[in-house]
């Protein structure tokens, strides 16, 4: 039998409260035990109650949600997902959520709160599934200041190296603080990066601007057409494909509005059959944490055709699903905790 999730809404909309609570009590596995109209309240009954996740809208009296956010995180890590209308046209800000633990973020209707909420309710309760089970830590402290951008170099890589191998990236729920951590691990000369994360068409652009803010290696959303450089990551766009060409013995980004493929768009597998199809045997695959399948059978692609893959262990994964189906597909090489991924790249790199 399934285990009831149990859930804690907490808004300072009574509509909001309301509708929440019909959407997710509909749900035979779900039950909203608790209401509350700001954080302080909030924090009362989540100490009573130990929810399994928890709705939580930003701008709220008595408390902004992020600072409760923060500090539920240092003191009672628990599943988050933030609903606002600031998840949307303040992006910026619910990547801070993110970064503060909050495993995803839905954007509230901004017209017609009743109708935009229920058509959203499916995204409500699939991510509040993936909430339940993920596995919650106290969040890394934020670089304080901007890394610098050293001329460091892969020991042992040749300058040709850099401009001819390739590393790809796929990842989904709790990918956002993971692909800071890998990055943040790696130097300003490294081969091309091209990334495929899950995200809305909104969130990519402000994701690329802070990472590049922070790490050593240029950081940007994908262009139609634009070619891989070194030194760079390529960050799929939301709601487009990343796929890759060759043109005159360059590899260029081709971004895509063709079908989803695994119920997303942009889709891992079509990053990672690009490269089996392109780059093989000079490719190396990483798959992150993230919830499904996407990528296993791209990555599994990339293997066959030659490329060295690695995957982010069970401990230390948000979510296990992605890695999981890689490695059960047989398209791993490499399990590793995220922390060693970076010195994993830089040792393959110089071999």
């Amino acid at each position: 039998m399934r285990k009831t999730i149990r859930v804690v809404v907490v808004d300072d909309s009574p509509l909001m409260r309301k509708l929440l609570t019909e959407i997710i009590n509909s749900e035979p596995d779900m039950e909203v035990v608790g209401a509350a109209p700001d954080p302080l309240a909030a924090r009362e009954l989540i100490r009573a109650l130990s929810p399994d996740a928890i709705t939580l809208d930003i701008e709220m009296p008595k408390m902004n949600g992020l600072d409760f956010l923060d500090k539920l995180m240092r003191l009672k890590p628990t599943p988050v997902i933030m609903i606002s209308t600031l998840t949307e046209s303040g992006s910026d800000i619910a990547l801070r959520a993110m970064e503060l633990g909050a495993v995803d973020c839905v954007a509230k209707p901004r017209m017609d709160l009743q109708r935009g909420l229920r058509e959203a309710g499916e995204e409500i309760i699939e991510k509040l599934r993936i909430a339940a089970s993920a596995r919650i830590a106290q969040p890394r402290p934020r670089p304080a200041v901007p890394a610098p951008r050293p001329a460091t170099t892969v020991a042992g890589a040749s300058s040709n190296a850099m401009h001819t191998r390739l590393v790809a990236i796929g990842a989904s729920t709790g990918g956002t603080q993971a692909l800071q951590t890998l990055l943040l691990g790696l130097p300003a000369e490294m081969p091309p990066i091209v990334v495929v994360q899950h995200m809305p068409p909104a969130f990519t652009q402000p994701f690329a601007r802070r990472l590049d803010g922070i790490c050593a290696l240029k950081v940007k959303e994908a262009e139609h057409g634009e070619r891989l450089r070194p030194g760079h990551v390529y960050i799929a766009p939301g709601d487009y494909h990343l796929s890759l060409e060759r043109e005159t013995g360059h590899l260029c980004c081709r971004l895509l509005a063709t079908e989803r493929v695994n119920r997303h768009r942009p889709a891992v597998d079509v990053l990672f059959e690009a490269v089996a199809r392109l780059t093989p045997k000079r490719a190396i695959g990483v798959m992150l944490t993230g919830m499904g399948a996407d990528g296993a059978q791209g990555m599994l692609a990339m293997k066959r055709a030659g490329s060295y893959n690695l995957a982010q262990d069970e401990d230390s994964c948000v979510v296990f699903g992605m890695p999981k189906e890689a490695i059960r597909a047989g398209a791993v090489d490499e399990i590793l905790p995220l922390d060693n991924i970076a010195g994993t790249l830089l040792r393959l790199l110089g071999d």
